[in-house]
């Protein structure tokens, strides 16, 4: 945000923060929501050079659905099926790995 934004908002009483402050979030907690996040980035990023959604759920025995959810970050999809779904698309543990080690 910029420093001029923040200004006025905070002059009309408007206290000024971050999602994890907000949200009363620890350090873990945070990091985890950013791995997450990276890994449904780079699933879709992956999944859409090689197949459809369809094609990974039924690779996965999951749903189109789930997929989409999956993609978009929704909190209710595993880390694990995360990591299922980028192996799927024909990424490696290293691959995986590499996406986790930029968080942060």
């Amino acid at each position: 945000m910029k420093e001029a934004k923040r200004k006025k908002l905070e002059e009309k009483g408007w206290t000024v923060g971050t999602v994890s402050e907000f949200l009363d979030l620890t350090p873990e907690e945070t990091t985890l929501i950013e791995i997450k996040l990276a890994l449904s980035r780079c699933l879709k990023e992956r999944r859409q050079k090689s197949m459809t959604q369809t094609e990974l759920a039924e690779k996965l025995h999951s749903s189109q659905p789930r997929i989409a959810k999956a993609e978009n970050g929704d909190a209710s999809v595993s880390i694990e099926l995360l990591i299922r779904a980028m192996l799927a698309t024909g990424a490696t543990p290293q691959e995986i790995g590499q996406v986790i080690a930029q968080v942060g």
